[in-house]
């Protein structure tokens, strides 16, 4: 087993906040499974990354009872399910040491949060010596407000200010700052056919 695949925060926390409603990528639990489904026949592991925000009384409590995966994801008995408090998933875990441990030096990385988590982790990843594969249509973002704009508006709000950056714009620019020097960038169906190839075989 030499390559991993790093699910990030694809938790019901985010879909208790308003913006959940201008999501880019409504199909992301379906395309995510697909990616878990191939990694899976190919022997490979499958990290699963929720993120933590204790104390905040918000859907990242982990009080809120909101840490969980979205319905229709399930890990496997064997697979690791670690919590993170910081943007990416390797600086308040133990997730180098887990994939260092077993010998993993490839890592294809989706999730939620595009241009943060999964960014972020894909970026230190490759600090790390990792090679990594960037699944951008198995991620999903949200529009951003100009830092400008005021605090509380609704999500018909956000998409109504001629300053928000639409997630259209934050795929294409996160792509492109990613693609050759942190990542390679492939779609699902280009990785689940090549994840589904067993290596000897």
């Amino acid at each position: 087993m030499t390559k991993a695949l790093v699910v990030i925060d694809v938790q019901e926390s985010f879909r208790q906040r308003p913006i959940w409603s201008a999501v880019s990528n409504p199909d992301l639990v379906a395309q995510v499974d697909r990616l878990v489904t191939a990694a899976r026949d190919a022997g490979d592991l499958v990290v699963w990354v929720l993120h933590t925000a204790p104390g905040s009384n918000t859907p990242f409590d982990p009080a809120s009872g909101y840490v969980r995966l979205i319905d229709g994801l399930v890990p496997a008995e064997d697979e690791p399910v670690i919590t993170k408090t910081s943007r990416n998933a390797f600086t308040t875990t133990n997730l180098q040491q887990l994939l260092t441990a077993r010998g993993i030096r490839k890592l294809v990385v989706c999730g939620i949060q595009t241009e943060q988590c999964c960014e972020t982790t894909t970026r230190v990843a490759a600090d790390l010596g990792f090679d990594v594969t960037f699944v951008t249509d198995a991620t999903a973002t949200f529009p951003i407000p100009h830092r400008n704009a005021p605090k509380g508006l609704t999500p018909a709000e956000i998409l109504a200010d001629p300053r928000t950056l639409h997630t259209a714009d934050i795929v294409s620019r996160t792509e492109y700052a990613l693609a050759g020097r942190f990542a390679t960038i492939r779609t699902v169906a280009e990785l689940t056919s090549q994840l589904a190839t067993p290596v000897n075989g």
